[in-house]
């Protein structure tokens, strides 16, 4: 078991990481679930998969306690971040008279964190939530630090606000249903911590990888606690990413999210598989810029190949050009008037934001690597 605070000013909160937490719930939430005894009921949005695998459960463990919850259900995927389905949630959490001083749970991956995050942001000009992250991207990445968004057709997450939750309870336990393509998803942004910022924990993770994606149970916490302590640091000195600091946790992000929109947003590529593409990218412009060398791009590339991750470009076989892909960047959230930053590396183990990057240049590198 491992605590991990996050120091906010004001609004410090838990990441509790448990094996079975989640089968102790009204134990482990008590403080936010005690406004639901007697009549309410407390709501829960979770997608269709993890009411399936984790609802009746909930609802047995909250029975015990003489509580109940009431569900909210979206289908899976990125279609359920959108502002019909943000609209649905928010008119249903208005009729169960959700007030500010009450918390909302999210049970599932990401998107379901993010829906429910940004809609507790703006109902009630803000009410609280508890983050239940069922995959192990939710769990390293998006339940923690209070980035929340919808998408839209001008691209992903651009419309959200920074919202923290009050309460994140990991249970590793719960990745056993976890299909093996979304395990290795989510291994790409643990991977990310280490070539980010921590050159002995990628050493770690280039050893134990194998462990952490079937699931040993040691390297499997050692790796969601190293990776949730490391973010908490990061979250903690530059909360709102107006400094780099914050940015850091971009890696891959960048090429990243331009390869999501050219598929579709679909299953075609999975979040955490374009961020996996993205770092070896990132590091391959980095040599190619002279900031790391070739042998210390390849190593990022073997450690994310080794994982059953996307390592190279042309293997996706798109239908589009380096410029094309260059101008879903120019989208990107992260762009600042009419630059846009990278998250490059100066070694492995230490990211940095560059920008100076000529994206002209980058059109280029993308049709070099396009054609493998």
């Amino acid at each position: 078991m491992a605590v991990i605070p996050v120091a906010l000013a004001g609004r410090a909160y838990e990441v509790v990481i448990e094996d079975g937490v989640l089968a102790r719930l009204p134990e482990a939430a008590a403080r936010f679930l005690a406004p639901y005894a007697g009549a309410r009921k407390v709501p829960f949005v979770a997608d269709t998969t993890t009411r399936a695998l984790f609802g009746a459960g909930i609802d047995e463990s909250l029975g015990a306690a003489g509580l109940a919850a009431e569900w909210f259900v979206v289908e899976p995927g990125e279609d359920a971040k959108s502002w019909r389905v943000l609209e649905a949630l928010t008119d249903w959490l208005l009729a169960l008279s959700v007030t500010r001083r009450d918390h909302v749970f999210a049970l599932g991956g990401g998107v379901v964190g993010d829906l429910v995050g940004f809609a507790c942001a703006i109902t009630k000009r803000g009410c609280g939530f508890v983050q239940i992250p069922t995959t192990l991207l939710a769990q390293v990445d998006s339940s923690v630090g209070g980035k929340t968004a919808i998408n839209t057709a001008a691209g992903k997450n651009l419309i959200g606000a920074f919202h923290q939750p009050s309460l994140v309870l990991i249970d590793p336990l719960v990745l056993a249903t976890l299909p093996p393509r979304e395990m290795r998803a989510g291994y790409a942004e643990v991977l990310k911590y280490g070539l980010l910022g921590n050159p002995a924990f990628f050493a770690w993770l280039e050893e134990n990888g194998p462990q952490v994606v079937s699931r040993e149970p040691a390297a499997l916490e050692h790796a969601i606690a190293t990776s949730i302590a490391m973010k908490a640091e990061i979250v903690a000195a530059d909360e709102r990413e107006t400094l780099d600091r914050r940015a850091l946790l971009n890696l891959g992000h960048t090429f990243g999210h331009a390869l999501e929109a050219e598929t579709g947003f679909s299953d075609r590529l999975l979040h955490g598989e374009a961020v996996a593409l993205g770092m070896v990218l990132a590091a391959k412009y980095s040599a190619r810029r002279g900031e790391i060398t070739p042998a210390d791009a390849s190593r990022a590339e073997a450690a994310i190949a080794a994982a059953g991750l996307p390592a190279r470009l042309s293997a996706l076989g798109l239908a589009c050009d380096g410029a094309a892909l260059v101008e879903h960047m120019r989208h990107d959230k992260k762009a600042e008037g009419t630059t846009l930053p990278f998250l490059l590396l100066r070694a492995l183990g230490e990211a940095y934001v560059a920008r100076d990057v000529m994206l002209d240049d980058v059109a280029a590198f993308m049709d070099e690597e396009l054609r493998g």
